[in-house]
């Protein structure tokens, strides 16, 4: 593990922590749970059942976001079993906040700190650290763009490597209510010869299209989706796809969301 990368994060989490002890310094926050039921899932069994809960916020000097996912495999387990689960929190410190300066030019609208801690059952601990934007794109919501350089421990495959992850919310209006696109991308790239050939390039697309149902039925807005989750992963889990072991995923689930 990189030294210097895990303190950077453990101080941006302790900063997020600070938030519930200061209120004037969170701006916004929001949390929700999700259940997807899908199929054509690859390398874990097929049939997959996911319940998640995401929290995202905004405070005086950055952002955070955290999702926890529970994952079932309906009876067919693989080699850790009848369940897994998995997580990310993602902690981004802001420049142009921090220093209070306008960091803008071109699309950029800030210039930011950006890490990730991954953990989750199994051997799948990693830490990301790297320059974040936001950006203004006509027509979005948000977008966001930052680079990761990957850490693990030593042991590990794909350790010093870097990723590409945009992520970005779309709102089209329709009928009396509106559909959400959004979603993430995770493109670990230039890793092919790293650690011995065992852990390859791979690209992770996940995004969501959402009815804003609790607005069709005026329970309110922004607080109940049902919609779609697609889940393509070129190389899952940076397995090379070959002709004995498929890893190229190409999945669609159901989805429910509630926002609270």
């Amino acid at each position: 593990m990189n030294r210097t990368c895990t303190s950077l994060m453990l101080a941006g989490s302790l900063l997020a922590g600070g938030q519930a002890m200061a209120g004037d310094l969170l701006l916004w926050q929001n949390n929700s749970l999700t259940y997807l039921y899908g199929k054509d899932f690859k390398v874990n069994p097929s049939i997959q059942q996911t319940v998640t809960f995401e929290h995202a916020d905004a405070w005086k000097y950055g952002d955070d976001f955290l999702f926890v996912d529970k994952t079932f495999y309906n009876g067919k387990p693989d080699q850790a079993g009848n369940n897994s689960y998995y997580g990310e929190f993602s902690p981004r410190l802001s420049f142009g906040k921090i220093f209070d300066q306008k960091l803008e030019f071109g699309p950029i609208k800030d210039v930011l700190l950006a890490m990730t801690y991954e953990f989750g059952k199994g051997d799948v601990e990693s830490y990301l650290i790297g320059p974040g934007f936001d950006l203004a794109i006509p027509g979005f919501d948000y977008f966001q763009l930052n680079f990761y350089n990957r850490h693990t421990d030593d042991k590990r495959p794909g350790n010093n490597i870097w990723q590409i992850t945009p992520v970005w919310s779309y709102t089209i209006p329709v009928g009396s209510s509106s559909v959400l696109i959004d979603g993430y991308m995770d493109w670990v790239v230039d890793n092919d010869k790293n650690s011995q050939g065992t852990y390859h390039a791979n690209l992770h697309f996940n995004p969501q299209i959402k009815y804003d149902l609790g607005k069709a039925l005026h329970w309110g807005e922004k607080q109940l989706y049902v919609g779609i989750e697609y889940d393509y992963w070129k190389n899952k889990y940076a397995i090379e796809d070959t002709q004995d072991f498929t890893t190229n995923q190409s999945a669609t689930s159901l989805l429910v969301k509630y926002h609270f």
